[in-house]
């Protein structure tokens, strides 16, 4: 596979609602520096898409060359859509960043009861990523070269206890990630997984500790350019 850099790639981002995860590209699109910016630097086409329009409107305005589309990838219509927009409007696309997460802290014995509110965890952090890769596979297997990047977390690894519900979701998608290279392993499609540190960002709440997002997005740059399915602390 060619160069991260190229201008044969063209990016499609899923984005959560807090566009500041640092895995969120969207705060790395606000800056002048990162994985983001780089990629719109080398000329490539890059689209993000999340449910919040007022921050998809602010990347787009400081990166007027940065394509937006308004979709909730936990809702499975939402997803077929966007994949359905993709393929008519810009089927130049063979990157997509499954990178759209949430994080939900607090004790599990004082869950509330209504259910869709973790449930909206499950969905946007396990069924987003393997139901988009699945819509857009026969896309893919078109483009002379192709990537599914799945953003995963260094707590796919380790038991986490101030969010159980979101380590195990990215522990599946880990697991997932790698016994996906088996199936597309005779394909054009490179399947990439990136498992961030902490990181300074506001997943699940804003925090000062952890890598610099900046730091972090140039050190993924240069791996992925590199070749690395695997790419994770520095």
């Amino acid at each position: 596979m060619a160069a991260h850099g190229s201008r044969n790639y063209a990016y499609l981002f899923t984005v959560g609602s807090q566009v500041g995860n640092c895995a969120d590209y969207g705060r790395q699109l606000r800056h002048r520096s990162g994985f983001g910016s780089r990629v719109l630097q080398a000329g490539s086409t890059v689209i993000i898409t999340g449910r919040r329009e007022s921050a998809l409107k602010d990347a787009q305005h400081k990166h007027p060359k940065l394509l937006t589309y308004v979709n909730d990838a936990s809702i499975a219509e939402d997803r077929e859509e966007l994949s359905r927009w993709v393929v008519k409007h810009h089927p130049q696309v063979n990157v997509l960043v499954n990178n759209a997460g949430i994080q939900r802290r607090g004790p599990l014995s004082k869950e509330p009861e209504d259910w869709s509110i973790r449930q909206s965890e499950i969905a946007i952090n396990i069924e987003a990523p393997v139901h988009l890769m699945q819509l857009l596979t026969p896309h893919f297997l078109q483009q002379k070269e192709a990537a599914f990047i799945n953003i995963s977390s260094g707590l796919a690894y380790i038991p986490c206890g101030f969010a159980p519900v979101y380590g195990g979701t990215k522990a599946f998608l880990h697991h997932f990630t790698m016994g996906s290279r088996f199936h597309y392993a005779k394909t054009n499609i490179r399947i990439v997984e990136i498992a961030p540190p902490a990181v300074k960002s506001n997943l699940g709440g804003s925090h000062d500790y952890g890598e610099e997002c900046d730091e972090f997005c140039d050190h993924v740059f240069k791996r992925f350019a590199a070749g690395e399915a695997e790419i994770g602390t520095r």
